[in-house]
């Protein structure tokens, strides 16, 4: 039998009342404001629908190269050789030399920071032989991580009425990518690369205004306007933790634009909003009972801190309510899913995250379990 139990957890700070946040009017298509801490979309308009991604392609692009190097099949000193595909590519170009190919990491400046389709392609033909080959690569992982609805034709954002991706699945994308490849998301902050004697600047303008903002990806076609996806790092004063928000900006009328649009976005987040630790990692939210186990008690928690974005004025209204398996019956092991954390402010969810046992509990022997289990019986009588 499962029984509901609720714990409520208070977080107190000092604070006003809070009224709801509006949103900012921003002169773009589609945009997103995701805080990568707690998972929260902050604001968001029209994110859900399906546009040119334009060299927002990239980053996609860039996610499996990350993954093939930290998988070790491939390497950043090796050099793939140049398609004449790759080499009369149009559009933005890191201008590779046939004759003396780039290597993996130059590539992978090449594109980041020059948006190289060249690069992008040469990238793409390495890792799965054709840029077709790649496609369907890319759509896989488009599916593994959860972006529902995107589709990829290409490795570059080259036009195609079957490419596109939204939004939401843009923000998804680039919140997996700096998690899970810090090292190599360094290359998104480079300001400017030379190759082939030709230097060229990372079109992200936020580089240069805002030093809080460490990337990502800009994208421009005629039919897709200019993109960008931008995120930004900044310290929290008084709560000993740094904050990051991803924006994604689809469909401005100008380079400018996308620039203006995605700092109004990203101030609107950190202005707008406060970041509330409800628990940290492996701190022990509660200690439940257990049945049939060698030991009596188990301690749960989480497996990472447990961060929320509340409006500013409603962090005092922060609490969580742990939803759990009743009874819990041994054996348990580390790390085992028995309950549910909602975080909530008033009546509105902000965060959902799986309650974990801290510590493995082994089955009691015969007459324990047989204990319980009478004890269990006759309890539920």
């Amino acid at each position: 039998m499962i029984r509901i139990a609720v714990l409520m957890v208070a977080w107190v700070m000092c604070a006003a009342v809070a009224h709801a946040q509006v949103a900012p009017t921003l002169a773009a298509r589609s945009w997103i404001l995701y805080d990568v801490a707690s998972g929260q979309v902050l604001a968001a308009h029209d994110a859900d629908t399906k546009y040119e991604p334009a060299s927002l392609t990239k980053l996609m692009t860039a996610y499996i190269a990350f993954g093939q190097i930290r998988d070790k099949k491939l390497a950043l000193d090796s050099r793939p050789p140049v398609s004449q595909a790759a080499y009369k590519a149009i559009g933005s170009r890191m201008f590779i030399d046939p004759g003396k190919p780039a290597n993996v990491e130059e590539l992978l400046y090449g594109m980041i920071v020059q948006s190289g389709n060249d690069a992008s392609i040469v990238l793409a033909e390495a890792v799965a032989g054709s840029e077709p080959a790649f496609a369907d690569l890319m759509n896989r992982e488009a599916k593994r991580i959860g972006m529902a609805n995107s589709q990829y034709r290409n490795a570059t954002g080259l036009p195609d009425a079957q490419h596109f991706s939204t939004a939401r699945d843009l923000a998804t994308l680039t919140a997996r990518l700096i998690e899970e490849h810090p090292e190599m998301y360094r290359i998104y902050s480079v300001k400017d690369y030379t190759y082939n004697n030709i230097k060229q600047p990372n079109r992200n303008r936020l580089l240069a205004i805002d030093p809080s903002v460490d990337g990502v990806k800009t994208g421009h076609t005629d039919a897709a306007g200019y993109c960008l996806i931008a995120s930004s790092r900044r310290e929290q004063p008084g709560a000993g933790f740094s904050r990051r928000l991803i924006s994604v900006v689809l469909g401005t009328g100008s380079e400018a634009a996308r620039a203006i649009e995605s700092q109004k976005l990203l101030n609107f987040g950190f202005q707008n909003f406060d970041a509330v630790k409800v628990f940290a990692k492996g701190q022990a939210a509660a200690t439940y009972p257990v049945w049939q186990g060698r030991t009596k008690e188990i301690k749960a928690g989480f497996d990472g801190d447990v961060i929320v974005s509340a409006p500013k004025g409603a962090s005092e209204r922060v609490k969580g309510e742990i939803e759990r398996q009743q009874p819990l019956v041994a054996p348990i092991t580390v790390g085992q899913r028995i309950g549910t954390l909602r975080v909530k402010v008033d009546d509105k969810v902000l965060a959902e995250r799986p309650l974990l046992a801290l510590e493995g509990i082994e089955q009691a022997g015969w007459f324990g379990r047989t204990w319980d289990a009478a004890r269990m019986w006759f309890g539920s009588k």
